[in-house]
């Protein structure tokens, strides 16, 4: 009889208090072989879970909706339009067929929109440094990253915040960079420890890329630190040329303040990064109640307004251009006027906001995992949750903030991400789905274990066939029967993540950036590198 790891009947009956000493031994091993087999690497092609599954089952918007929302859409920019539009904002927009009125609002008339979003870039790749975390932006293929700018790390152990530093920002990249469910990685925190802005923006960039060889987002104050930063760029791609070829960093583009006024210093920065060959992220980040309509589809409506203002922005400077439409409406506790990033509204927001981007078949990114939770505790567990599966259903390209991220973007905790990677794990299972095929249907199998076999399925081959390619294996989340739990005194996943934490930090130091090219940008950028060697385990 073949066993099974966990409390199934078969394993139940041999698991009773007259089995020998030597028995439970032998049951042991076999269990830790087996679960050794289903750690072993494998192919792409073959695993259950992967960068890119195609969501899409879960519509929380019907056909009409989305038509209605589009008219209204519409509506918005022509007749109210944006303020606070920068001079070479308002030449670029006017050339390209915008209004400028004697309120000094900028309107779209719906031919120039509609226009825009027909020859939009789309089915682009976000590269990483290493191309085996190059992700395919396209249809409703879902990847799940980090975002944010929380200005605290939380000590789990203390249960203490303090503020974040830029070691915590190198730190949280090399965690990414082993971390599978987790498929890019955008600046979490803001260095606290840095406080003139050019450093602070070139020192996440250059900790960013040291940390993580997967696809990079960051930020930028003002048009001015764009410079550096795309020397920097240019320098680890080995030049110009081969970084627009391969661009592995986007930048996140706060670019409107809500409701419907640019924010000028982002406007600054988007015209450097367009024409440096960065992808933006256009970021419209209103606040339900607040900066945006308390109604759901109200906040829908404004952010895609304001989203696709920002992509005929784009396509005014460089037709063509890669841009992301970053639907980012969040959700206010209007008890309060505090944000709720973990709340049932801020799901559904967020899985309307990928229906719409898939209405303009153009690549999508929003917001989830933004727990309210203070810590990684049972609330956190199911916020995260409940956001992330619903992003990922809904067929969200590119779900950020999806791990890490405690009290509402305030908060950001190392041992989260080890944790949460356990949970998108299951949230990439559900995206996955059920494939029906004959095999899959299993009548053969049921026929020949009822009329041939032992009456169970345990041993089978379709059994064995199907445990590595079709179930997914949490990495630290517990799945231990009562008495295994017992004799491995009692572990919970808070614990085991930490234990983890401290385990990689000691020993991952990415090597992607050579030393000799390491040597070289600190030669050239000494003056503005903060991070020391020895953080780096140099």
């Amino acid at each position: 009889m073949i066993g099974w790891p966990k409390d199934y009947s078969m394993s139940i009956a041999l698991d009773n208090k007259d089995c020998t000493s030597e028995r439970h031994s032998r049951r042991a091993g076999g269990r830790e072989a087996r679960r050794a087999m289903r750690a072993a690497p494998l192919a792409d092609d073959v695993r259950p879970i992967r960068p890119g599954l195609e969501g899409g089952r879960y519509r929380p918007l019907g056909d009409d909706d989305l038509g209605r929302i589009h008219e209204a859409v519409l509506t918005l920019l022509e007749t109210v339009g944006f303020a606070n539009a920068i001079p070479s904002c308002i030449e670029a927009l006017t050339r390209a067929g915008a209004d400028l009125g004697a309120d000094g609002r900028i309107r779209f008339p719906r031919r120039l929109v509609l226009d825009t979003i027909g020859r939009a870039a789309r089915n682009f790749t976000l590269c990483g440094q290493d191309p085996k975390h190059d992700m395919m932006i396209s249809g409703r293929r879902v990847h799940y990253g980090t975002a944010g700018a929380a200005v605290h790390l939380v000590d789990v152990e203390k249960r203490e915040y303090r503020e974040s530093l830029l070691q915590d920002i190198y730190d949280a990249a090399r965690l990414v960079e082993g971390l599978d469910n987790i498929h890019f990685f955008q600046r979490p925190m803001v260095p606290r420890d840095i406080p003139d802005p050019l450093e602070m923006d070139f020192n996440t960039l250059y900790v960013c890329l040291a940390g993580t060889s997967k696809h990079v987002g960051t930020s930028f104050t003002v048009r001015e630190n764009v410079g550096p930063a795309l020397e920097l760029l240019y320098a680890v791609a080995g030049g110009e040329e081969n970084f627009r070829a391969r661009p592995f960093v986007s930048n996140s583009n706060c670019f409107v303040v809500p409701p419907m006024k640019f924010a000028e210093d982002a406007c600054g920065v988007l015209e450097a990064c367009v024409e440096g060959g960065i992808p933006i992220l256009l970021l419209s980040a209103g606040q339900a109640g607040a900066t945006a309509p308390a109604a759901i589809a109200g906040a829908v409506v404004q952010a895609v307004a304001e989203v696709l203002a920002g992509l005929v922005y784009v396509n005014a400077i460089k037709p063509g251009h890669p841009a992301i439409f970053g639907t980012w409406p969040f959700v206010s506790d209007l008890r309060t006027g505090a944000m709720s990033g973990g709340s049932a509204e801020q799901a559904l927001l967020t899985a309307a906001c990928a229906q719409m981007a898939q209405y303009y078949d153009l690549p999508g990114g929003s917001a989830a995992g933004m727990a309210d939770s203070k810590l990684p505790d049972i609330q956190s567990g199911y916020e995260k949750g409940i956001t992330n599966v619903m992003a990922g259903l809904s067929g969200l390209n590119l779900v950020y903030e999806a791990a890490g991220m405690h009290a509402s973007l305030l908060g950001f905790c190392l041992e989260s991400l080890i944790i949460d990677n356990d949970m998108l794990g299951h949230c990439q299972r559900c995206v996955r789905g059920i494939e029906v095929t004959d095999a899959a249907l299993s009548v053969a199998t049921v026929s020949e274990v009822c009329l041939e076999g032992p009456g169970h399925y345990l041993g089978h081959q379709q059994t064995l066939q199907l445990m590595q390619t079709e179930y997914f294996y949490p990495e630290i989340g517990d799945r231990f029967s009562p008495k295994e739990w017992n004799e491995k005194n009692k572990p919970d996943i808070l614990s085991r993540a930490i234990a983890e934490k401290k385990r990689v930090l000691a020993g991952r130091f990415p090597r992607h950036i050579p030393k000799a090219m390491d040597d070289r940008l600190r030669a050239r950028f000494g003056n503005l590198i903060r991070l020391p060697r020895s953080g780096m385990g140099l």
